[in-house]
This record gives C-alpha cells, structure tokens and sequence, in this order.
C-alpha cells in the first residue's frame, strides 16, 4: 500500500509542481507576453515601473498618485488596504493631513485622499487628477490649458462611464513637456 501511495505523490508532485506551472507559463509567455511579464513600463530600455502598481510621486512637479496603505509604499508584497472605517479618528487625521498637502481650494476628489483596498492602485480619476493641474503647472512653468489637454489626452475611458488616469503614463507624457515660460 505504501508503494502505490509513494508512486501516485511522486506523479502528481511532478505534474502539479512542475509540469503544470511550465505548461502555463510558457502559454502566458506566448498569449500574453507584456502581461505575463508585470506588465512593466519601459523607457529607453530600462523598466521605470509597471501599468498596474502604482508609484510614489511627491514632488510639487508631478501628478501624484493614489495614498498607499502599504509599508513602504506601493509594496506589492504587503497589498492591503487599512481598514480605517469612516469614523475612524487615524483616517480623519490621514486625510486632513493629505488634504492640507495637496493645497487645493474646495473640493477634493476622494480617491487622492485615501487609499484603495489593494494599497496599490496606478489610477487616478480623471477629476483628481485635473485638481493637480495649477500646482503641476506652477511648478513645472507650464501653461495650464496644455496641461488640462495632456491630463485629458491620457485619461482612459471606463465601461461604467468614470475616467481615469494613469499615473505613471501621464508623468512619463509629463516630462517630454517643455517649459512654456
């Protein structure tokens, strides 16, 4: 009883552990090669990130991105949200505290605010990212029209009818601006 037992572990070890993985591997290296490979960003041949982690931007000069509730930041190994209900004390501190970093008058779109279930989104609306124009242009000396028409020439249309904007993608389009002033 034990040789049959030993021999049916040692097959399946072998299809489930090995063949298997390769199999499906080398299916998605084919089908899907961009995607099977972290869908990565590449600049003049090196990778700067990927279309769907986000990143940390926090210079004044550039969009930023979604908060991420990951340590360090934007950790694909430790994606979670914080589970900071809405009358959570910490999360009202948190997003005072991002709202007064940001500087923008009025209303601020939530999602620049707090942070995803993931922690790790590379999308912004198309709105929180239009509420970044005045200071991107300030700091980068740029007319603010052109850049509305680059934030709206990157926004991606969503079946259910919000646009959003990559973030990453927009500040890559962001840095082959040239100075208008």
């Amino acid at each position: 009883m034990l040789r049959p037992a030993l021999s049916l572990l040692a097959v399946f070890t072998l299809l489930c552990g090995l063949v298997y993985p390769a199999a499906l591997t080398g299916v998605a290296q084919l089908a899907f090669p961009a995607q099977a490979n972290g869908s990565l960003v590449v600049v003049d041949g090196k990778a700067v990130g990927s279309s769907l982690v986000g990143q940390s931007f926090t210079s004044p000069a550039f969009f930023w991105s979604r908060p991420s509730a990951t340590t360090p930041p934007y950790n694909g190994a430790a994606s979670s949200g914080s589970n900071l209900g809405p009358s959570s004390a910490a999360l009202k501190q948190a997003v005072g505290e991002r709202v007064a970093a940001l500087g923008v008058e009025g209303r601020v779109p939530v999602d620049l605010v707090t942070s995803s279930a993931s922690g790790l989104d590379p999308d912004v609306s198309l709105a929180a990212a239009l509420v970044q124009v005045p200071r991107v242009a300030k700091a980068r000396h740029l007319d603010e029209a052109r850049l509305v028409a680059l934030v709206q020439q990157q926004s991606i249309s969503s079946p259910l009818g919000s646009a959003r904007v990559n973030v990453l993608a927009l500040n890559l389009a962001l840095m082959k601006e040239p100075a208008s002033r």
